[in-house]
């Protein structure tokens, strides 16, 4: 049976969170100082990476929800004791500046415009509903989707099957009718693979060796691949 329909990541996927993450903590840091742990603010930008990443995978494992990530972020990133309110409201100094850098990449639009006719399109998010929904809402492509799930809510993350299933349930379609598209090899892709759906991992940095896993570097190549649609033949063939 062919793909039916394309479900979608959206941090680094379609939204460039990474590009908007940097530019929003470097005007805040620039606003409130330095801390005095890092010696540089290339420093503190990696460091804030890093600590996003780790308690990111905490809210995937279920051991603190969207807004303790946030405020646990923030103090190991100031390695200092502060309370909810004030870790809140050093966070939303970096909220007005992060927000105001958000954009899509380039190659979204283009892609979805031509998948459109052929294809229905979802989103599967390890986020909260309200902050992707909002977010999607600003860039302009909410509507282009017709069901979104996410993990806060559902109580299950990426990549266990059950949430690749939950968003084919809102479908109504089976697994192998679907495409999972990913930044991440191994939460998106073989996730989704795993759970009986075709995975294509998005790599945009060109990090490469998964050949494993169906790989494009770019959504314009998108469209051919599905088009194409023999389950993919051989993986990394776009890379």
């Amino acid at each position: 049976m062919p793909i039916r329909a394309v479900l979608w990541d959206i941090d680094d996927t379609i939204f460039d969170y990474a590009g908007a993450d940097r530019t929003g903590m470097r005007l805040h840091l620039e606003g409130v100082g330095l801390p005095e742990a890092y010696a540089s603010v290339d420093e503190a930008l990696d460091a804030w990476k890093a600590i996003t990443v780790r308690h990111w995978a905490r809210v995937a494992a279920g051991e603190t929800d969207f807004l303790g990530q946030r405020r646990d972020r923030v103090r190991e990133f100031l390695s200092r004791a502060l309370t909810d309110a004030e870790a809140d409201d050093w966070f939303a100094g970096h909220v007005t500046h992060y927000e105001a850098a958000w954009a899509l990449f380039p190659d979204v639009l283009p892609a979805l415009d031509r998948l459109v006719p052929d294809y229905r399109h979802a989103i599967l998010s390890n986020s909260s509903t309200g902050h992707q929904h909002r977010k999607l809402t600003a860039l302009g492509v909410r509507d282009r989707f017709e069901a979104m799930v996410c993990a806060v809510e559902l109580g299950i993350s990426k990549p266990e099957a059950g949430a690749f299933h939950a968003a084919c349930e809102a479908l109504a379609l089976d697994p192998h009718e679907v495409a999972y598209v990913g930044d991440e090899p191994d939460i998106d892709a073989s996730g989704a693979v795993a759970a009986g759906l075709t995975g294509i991992w998005l790599d945009r940095r060109g990090r490469g060796g998964r050949s494993d896993l169906v790989r494009i570097t770019g959504l314009d190549q998108l469209p051919g691949l599905l088009a194409g649609d023999t389950r993919f033949g051989a993986p990394d063939t776009f890379g």
